[in-house]
């Protein structure tokens, strides 16, 4: 296990490139699945994460040829579709979240799919409800695997579910269909993984599927612009209503994935509370909603400049109140609301602010128990409840001091090292492969700035 020792009071001054978007470029590779045909992935970004699905597609039979540091092709023209009943298989997807995505490719392309209950970070339940019930609205089965075998027939039992239970969700949930059929659903939430997946599932059923409720992310509009561009037939893309004409078969294509929002944000955060002089590059500044209005409310200062923003330095920033002089609330909410993945940073770095917060965490129940840690450095914080967060921001009158923490989730993780680089003496962050799951060589790239992080 690694750690990181992170040398707090250190300005940084420069300018940082955004990586490819994490989520995005899981929802892509799993995407080759759906074509024999070579299709090349642009920015891909070189975490933790992306490496072990590439690495599983490649057990798989995927062809996966390396153009550049960030740029792949993928061919998945001789798959080896024995191989998801293995242990092995069950193992490695088991241990990364990601591979739910490659369920919906392998069920409209193949007509059968293997979901182990997926790692991931510690946040509280990620149900699957979302995915298997679209999948069954589409004509799958679910089945329930009692027991590994390297041996296919060995593996199933014949307990069909005509609903998503916990006994189909606890272990491995084998799903057949013979040729999906196109149908109406109506999403019992928006989910981003879910909508994704009854997507990919959807683009070769027979006859319209129509999605009501779906997520509308702009890395959900990638996916279909990706797809539509194999030669699936999607309308309503930007908007919560998707409707699908299922094709017989789709070929390769090109994609250039986005860089990564939550990266943006959280060099935001980052440049601010450590009251440095930051230029982020490149950042698809259309694309992020209102993500930079958010960090303006919380005081942050910044310049959009093309493409680019400019985070100039902070001798100290205050939290704005609502109109009628009530605290300032942050929530996460659906596209085009706030993502949850920022929440974890915002509340970093409101507490060294001037002002209250009340910062409430909608989707996850244990995202916000890591402000242990964060109280340990002296931040004011009440944790009222496992949903909502009230920081009482006390600016320059409060420097935060070192601490040793423990990275529980990504979004965690990176908000502890920007708490570690704003505070007094040398802090230890454990567990930083969590870190490394969402974030690239960060240390390395921080340091480059000006930052002493140093990775042991």
């Amino acid at each position: 296990m690694s750690s990181f020792l992170v040398e707090g009071g250190r300005k940084l001054r420069g300018e940082i490139f955004p990586q490819g978007a994490k989520n995005e470029a899981l929802q892509i590779i799993c995407a080759t699945l759906l074509t024999p045909d070579t299709v090349t992935v642009r920015n891909v970004p070189d975490i933790l994460d992306i490496r072990n699905l590439v690495s599983l597609l490649g057990e798989m039979g995927v062809k996966i040829g390396k153009l550049s540091a960030t740029d792949y092709t993928f061919t998945a023209d001789a798959l080896n579709i024995d191989y998801i009943y293995t242990e092995e298989y069950s193992r490695k997807a088991a241990a990364l979240r990601g591979s739910v995505l490659m369920t919906g490719p392998l069920l409209g392309r193949f007509g059968q799919a293997v979901l182990p209950q997926p790692g991931g970070d510690k946040i509280g339940r990620r149900r699957l409800d979302t995915h298997l019930i679209g999948f069954q609205t589409l004509g799958a089965k679910l089945t329930s695997m009692q027991r590994h075998s390297e041996s296919r027939d060995e593996t199933i039992a014949s307990e069909d579910s005509p609903e998503p239970s916990n006994d189909a969700t606890n272990g491995n949930t084998v799903i057949t269909a013979g040729k999906l059929q196109g149908k109406y659903m109506l999403l019992d939430e928006a989910s981003v993984t879910g909508t994704a997946n009854i997507i990919m599932a959807a683009v070769l059923a027979e006859g319209e599927t129509i999605i009501y409720n779906a997520a509308c992310e702009p890395y959900i509009q990638q996916l279909c612009l990706l797809l539509n561009n194999m030669g699936a037939k999607i309308t309503g893309i930007g908007s919560n209503l998707l409707s699908i004409n299922g094709v017989k078969a789709l070929h390769g294509a090109t994609h250039t994935i986005l860089p990564d929002m939550i990266e943006v944000g959280s060099f935001i955060g980052m440049a601010a509370m450590t009251g440095s002089e930051l230029t982020i590059r490149n950042t698809a500044y259309n694309q992020l909603g209102i993500i930079p209005d958010a960090f303006r409310r919380l005081g942050i200062c910044m310049e959009k400049q093309g493409d680019n923003i400019y985070v100039p330095a902070h001798a100290r920033y205050e939290i704005e109140t609502f109109m009628d002089g009530s605290i300032m609330t942050i929530a996460d909410a659906p596209w085009p609301g706030l993502t949850p993945d920022l929440l974890s940073v915002m509340l970093v770095v409101a507490t060294q602010a001037e002002g209250s917060v009340l910062i409430h965490q909608k989707m996850f129940e244990s995202r916000l128990f890591f402000t242990d840690k964060l109280i340990d450095m002296g931040a004011q914080i009440i944790l009222c409840d496992p949903h909502r967060a009230t920081v009482i921001g006390l600016g320059n009158r409060l420097r935060l001091r070192s601490a040793k923490m423990t990275s529980p989730d990504i979004r965690a993780g990176i908000a502890m090292l920007i708490a570690a680089m704003s505070a007094d003496g040398t802090s230890r962050i454990d567990n930083i492969d969590q870190i490394d799951r969402g974030y690239q060589r960060i240390d390395e790239r921080l340091n480059a700035l000006g930052a002493k992080i140093t990775r042991v």
